[in-house]
C-alpha cells in the first residue's frame, strides 16, 4: 500500500529550515549538516540521539512554520554540542537518579540551559519552548544548577510531552537506531565537529551568546576531573622508583652468594607513607580548608587506605602540628597568618619517619623551596581569579612563584 501524504516527511521543508539556521547561526552551520535526519512517526517533534541522528516526525513538520523550524534545529543540536546525554549520564550516577521522571526533569533542565539565550537575532521562537522564568528560575545557569531548583509538579504538567531524545538525557529511546545503526557519528567525527564550532565561535566572539562564549571556551580547554587527577598524582608517585623502599637483613640478598662471608642486604616494598601540608593561611577560605580534609581522606583511599602512614601538616607562615590521619575531619587546622609553606617542608622533612611523598594542598600565595626536596612532591591548587597582579597588601610589587617544576600539580575545584 503506498503510504498517504501525512507519512511522507517533507524534506524540502526541513532543509529550508536548516540552511535558514545555518544562515542565521553561521558558526552552528557545521553541526547542523553534521546532523542526519531519520523519519519517525513515534517522535513528538524532533529528537536526537548521541550518535547525531535527528529523528523527525512528517506531523510535525507539516504544522510548523520554516523559521520555527530553524529555531528547533538550533535547539537540538545544542543538546548535542553541549554533551547533555553524557552530562545526563553522569549526573544520573552520582544523584542516583532514575525513572522517567527524573529523566524529563534532565530534558527541561537542558532546554533551560539552551532557551535563555538562543533565540533572537533572527531566529524565531518555536510555539511551546521551555524557558527558565516560565518555571520562575534564573536565567544563564547550566543543567545541573536547575536540576537542583525544581520538581515536577503541576507547573511542570504541561511539559509531559516533552521529549528531545537520548540525546538531551542519556536515555535511549524506542526509535533509537543506536551505536550500530546506519549514518551515526563516531567518537572522532563528534568531536571533529565541536571543535569546529568551537573555532568559529572564539573567531568572531561579538556576534555569539555568552552561553556559547562560555560552551566555546570550555571545548577548547576543558575542565579537568581534578579528583581523579589528584588520586592519579599521587599513587603514580608513590609507586615510583625509591618511593616506599627500604634495606632489610631479614631476607639477603641473592647477590650475596658472590662475596662469601658477607651479607647482603635486600630491597623490600613496604606502603608508602604520605605527608599532607594543608595551607592554613588567611587567604584560604574555610570551605577551602573543609575541602582540603576531604582530599586527606582521598589521598589515604589512593595508597591504599593505610591511614596509619598518612600524616596532616597544617602551615601558615610557621609548622604546626603533625597529626596522624585518624578521622580527617577531627583534624585542627590552626592558622590564619601569612604563608611560607618551607617551613611546612623542612618540618615533614625533619620528622622521624620521612615521608615518600608530600602533598600540598595550597592556594599558591606562597615562596617554594628552592631545592628539590628528598621526596616526591603533588600540589593540590586551589583556584583563584586575581583581579591584578599584586597579591600582597604590604608589598604591592610582589607576585608569588609558580609551584616548581620538580611538582606535580593539580588544579584543584
Amino acid at each position: 500500500m503506498t503510504p498517504g501524504p501525512a507519512a511522507l516527511l517533507d524534506r524540502d521543508k526541513l532543509f529550508a529550515a536548516r540552511l535558514h539556521a545555518a544562515r542565521v547561526r553561521p558558526y552552528l552551520a557545521t553541526a547542523l549538516f553534521a546532523l542526519h535526519t531519520v523519519q519517525s512517526r513515534r517522535v513528538p517533534t524532533m529528537a536526537v540521539d548521541r550518535h547525531w541522528r535527528c529523528y523527525v516526525s512528517p506531523a510535525f513538520v507539516d504544522r510548523t512554520p520554516v523559521e520555527e523550524l530553524a529555531g528547533v534545529w538550533v535547539h537540538e543540536v545544542s543538546h548535542l554540542l553541549r554533551d547533555h546525554h553524557g552530562r545526563g549520564d553522569r549526573v544520573a550516577r552520582e544523584r542516583g537518579l532514575t525513572g522517567p521522571g527524573e529523566r524529563l526533569r534532565m530534558n527541561i533542565a537542558a532546554d533551560c540551559e539552551i532557551n535563555d539565550d538562543v533565540f533572537g537575532d533572527g531566529l524565531v521562537q518555536p510555539e511551546g519552548v521551555v524557558l527558565p522564568k516560565a518555571l520562575g528560575l534564573p536565567e544563564g545557569e547550566l543543567m545541573e544548577d536547575y536540576l537542583r531548583q525544581f520538581r515536577l509538579g503541576p507547573h511542570t504538567q504541561s511539559l509531559s510531552w516533552l521529549d528531545c531524545g537520548s540525546g538531551a538525557d542519556g536515555l535511549e529511546r524506542e526509535w533509537d537506531l543506536g551505536p550500530d545503526g546506519a549514518h551515526g557519528l563516531s567518537a572522532q567525527e563528534r568531536d571533529a565537529v565541536r571543535f569546529r564550532v568551537a573555532q568559529g565561535i572564539t573567531g568572531r566572539p561579538g556576534s555569539t551568546s555568552k552561553g556559547w562564549q562560555r560552551w566555546a571556551e570550555e571545548a577548547f580547554h576543558p575542565p579537568q576531573p581534578w579528583r581523579e587527577l589528584l588520586g592519579a598524582a599521587v599513587r603514580s608517585a608513590a609507586s615510583g622508583a625509591g618511593a616506599g623502599e627500604d634495606y632489610t637483613y631479614g631476607r639477603p640478598s641473592r647477590r650475596s652468594t658472590a662475596l662469601p662471608g658477607v651479607v647482603l642486604p635486600s630491597l623490600r616494598r613496604r606502603p608508602p607513607r604520605v605527608c599532607v601540608i594543608v595551607d592554613t593561611s588567611g587567604s584560604v577560605s574555610d570551605a577551602e580548608l573543609g575541602s582540603a580534609l576531604l582530599e586527606v581522606a582521598a589521598i589515604s583511599r589512593a595508597v591504599g587506605g593505610r591511614r596509619d602512614l598518612i600524616t596532616v601538616l597544617p602551615c601558615d607562615a610557621a609548622a604546626r602540628v603533625v597529626h596522624p590521619l585518624c578521622r580527617a575531619e577531627g583534624i585542627p587546622l590552626v592558622g590564619g597568618g601569612g604563608t611560607d609553606l618551607r617551613t611546612g617542608f623542612a618540618k615533614a622533612l625533619r620528622g622521624q619517619l620521612r615521608p615518600d611523598v608530600i602533598v600540598v594542598l595550597t592556594d599558591g600565595q606562597t615562596p617554594w623551596p628552592a631545592t628539590r626536596p628528598s621526596c616526591r612532591t603533588v600540589v593540590g591548587l586551589f583556584p583563584r581569579q586575581w583581579a591584578g597582579p599584586s597579591w600582597d597588601e604590604d608589598d604591592p610589587d610582589y607576585v608569588p612563584d609558580a609551584p616548581p617544576d620538580w611538582a606535580r600539580v593539580v588544579e584543584i575545584g
